[in-house]
């Protein structure tokens, strides 16, 4: 997993609340879960029309935007069902900043896992933020100092759990984090077996002989 300790490019600005998992990823578009695929399919009901022809009043179809590595969004973004494939379609468009005001439980823990910052910031400096989001490359989102700067150079500070942040600036989600002590968890095992070796004994092997 990517290392996140900075991001600099343009916010796409997404100012609508209660964006469910299924606006994100269509649950039939899950069989296939190649980038491009994911790329292709991510936000469909908002990127396109109803003759599959791209929407021009999408903010994702718009040359300024494409490819913009922050996304600025409204209340409970990603609610609805526990669909990790929602955080790998948003990461398939080159964001890997989410700024919002609230987000479901289920994606934000899904963020985390999957390389991808989720932020929570109030609404008026989500709005203030989105009102300097005209393509400008210049917004900086630096984990480490924990501030996102708009391109006026106005600082905005923001809350991270502390394990969280640790996980995201070494590009690791919990199962990376755990193997980072495999030696010391086979130390343990190994002396584990030595003190109480009935414990480590199969179910059949400590059943009763006839």
């Amino acid at each position: 997993m990517k290392p996140f300790t900075t991001v600099t490019g343009a916010a796409v600005p997404l100012p609508l609340a209660n964006i469910d998992t299924d606006v994100i990823i269509r649950v039939e578009r899950m069989t296939n879960r190649s980038p491009s695929a994911m790329r292709k399919y991510a936000f469909e009901a908002l990127r396109y029309l109803g003759d599959g022809s791209e929407n021009p009043d999408s903010p994702f179809n718009q040359e300024i935007y494409r490819d913009a590595p922050i996304l600025l969004t409204g209340d409970n973004f990603g609610c609805g069902s526990s669909r990790e494939p929602a955080v790998w379609a948003i990461a398939s468009l080159g964001v890997r900043c989410v700024i919002a005001e609230s987000f479901g439980d289920i994606f934000f823990s899904n963020c985390f896992q999957n390389g991808l910052l989720a932020l929570v910031l109030p609404p008026a400096e989500i709005a203030l933020l989105a009102s300097e989001a005209n393509g400008s490359a210049n917004f900086k989102v630096d984990l480490t100092q924990q501030i996102v700067t708009s391109p006026s150079g106005t600082v905005y500070p923001f809350d991270v759990d502390p394990i969280r942040k640790e996980l995201l600036l070494e590009g690791l989600d919990e199962i990376g984090q755990t193997l980072k002590w495999s030696d010391a968890i086979t130390a343990w095992q190994t002396a584990d077996r030595i003190a109480r070796p009935w414990v480590w004994q199969s179910p059949i092997a400590r059943m009763p002989k006839d």
